[in-house]
């Protein structure tokens, strides 16, 4: 392919990046005024604990019935039902449907259920940028725009393109290429757009995924044990939870009406909030941060806790309706799970139990290698724990491939 043919993609592409980094941006800095309000400034002002036990289980089913009624009464009920949503690639939502979807997933993201901005900021970046592309370039690939958007908002979540990079080429495994070149020229546009949407969002807000944790050099053959066996037996743990999905999602969707279906989930999300306080609530990437920040400060037990209510708390979520991506939440159940195996066993390096967690927990959940291994690494930030992932992501993939994945069919069922 020539040059000539890539570069009408350049503007477009960094366009793309740039406004879906804001729009994400937007949608976060919403989230969090109004999470300061109902957790900070109304409780104050109630004169009760932010985090009490009782205000945690008001709010979460306050919260399910605020995204209730969005649901219900938004115009495309804020999208299909997120149990069959993955990272992309559906077709794009009509642009009517996109603010109730972003209410919704702003109301979520704010009100503490265990979910993540990633699969309804996708969503809304993909039908959006679709319906202005073809507006505006009528005569420009349809594909073109849904593959830049998707890539920019991969980007602008990361922090970075190499997310959405290796994200896109795992897509484009197995089946043609949209354009007719190389790996390299598909992945051209795409990776510029996640360049623009990563640059955007780091001149912005400067995110980072890195937990901060002690430098790790000199990874020995007990480092490389730990590896495989934390990854393996989170992985076996989090199937557990997938293979629950659907049976939970059933038991939801029974209930017939989203007004009955997210505040019945957001009251038992309250209930697992209580029992596993504030830091099993919302997104979790803030919560890792914090959970990480002092290893030896939980027992193996208080890390049990949080591991398995996180666990229980993304399956509800995830199965009653809320506007809500599954990553995010899988990272804390990840970093807990790893942090539970040092506690238990000192002779777990920190750092290795943390990496090794995530990529078990995400394997399982995604069935994305490289969603899997890249969130491990970045998460350390270690260039010896990358060795480590790579070969302890085989056993544990083979105890997963070919499984349910943590998404379900139109029908109900799990995917494969």
């Amino acid at each position: 392919m020539s040059a000539r043919t890539l570069l009408p993609v350049v503007g477009p592409a960094i366009v793309v990046g740039v406004v879906c980094s804001l729009l994400f941006l937007a949608l976060s800095w919403i989230a969090e005024r109004l999470q300061d309000v109902l957790w900070d400034d109304l409780p104050d002002a109630l004169g009760v604990g932010g985090y009490s036990s009782l205000w945690i289980i008001v709010m979460l089913t306050l919260t399910g019935v605020l995204v209730g009624l969005v649901v219900w009464q938004a115009p495309g009920h804020a999208g299909p039902d997120p149990a069959t949503m993955g990272l992309g690639g559906e077709e794009p939502l009509a642009p009517r449907v996109l603010p109730g979807l972003a209410l919704a997933a702003a109301l979520m993201l704010a009100g503490g259920p265990s979910l993540g901005p990633e699969n309804p900021i996708i969503a809304v970046n993909v039908g959006l940028m679709f319906w202005l592309g073809r507006t505006l370039l009528p005569a420009s690939p349809a594909a073109l725009w849904p593959n830049l958007a998707s890539a920019a908002t991969i980007g602008a979540l990361f922090g970075t393109p190499i997310a959405a990079a290796l994200l896109v080429s795992e897509a484009l495994a197995g089946r043609a290429m949209p354009l007719k070149g190389s790996l390299w020229d598909n992945l051209f546009g795409p990776l510029l757009a996640a360049s623009a949407g990563a640059l955007t969002t780091t001149l912005v807000a400067s995110p980072s995924f890195d937990l901060g944790l002690a430098p790790f050099d000199h990874p020995g053959p007990a480092d490389l044990a730990s590896a495989v066996v934390v990854a393996c037996a989170a992985a076996v743990l989090t199937m557990l939870a997938v293979y629950a999905f659907p049976y939970v999602h059933g038991a939801f969707g029974r209930l017939g009406h989203p007004m009955l279906m997210l505040p019945v989930g957001g009251l038992v999300l309250g209930l697992l909030g209580a029992l596993g306080g504030h830091l099993t609530l919302f997104k979790g990437l803030e919560e890792v941060k914090e959970i990480a920040a002092d290893p030896e400060g939980r027992s193996a037990g208080e890390f049990a806790l949080l591991t398995v209510v996180k666990l229980a708390a993304l399956l509800v979520a995830a199965s009653c309706g809320f506007r809500g991506g599954r990553i995010f939440p899988a990272v804390f159940v990840g970093a807990a799970f790893g942090l539970c195996a040092h506690a238990l066993v000192p002779g777990v390096n920190a750092s290795v139990g943390i990496a090794a967690g995530v990529l078990g927990v995400l394997l399982a959940v995604t069935r994305s290698g490289w969603v899997s291994l890249f969130t491990a690494a970045v998460l350390v930030a270690s260039p010896a724990i990358i060795a480590l992932m790579c070969i302890a992501s085989l056993p544990a993939w083979l105890l997963v491939t070919g499984r349910p994945q943590m998404q379900l069919s139109e029908d109900g069922r799990a995917l494969r």
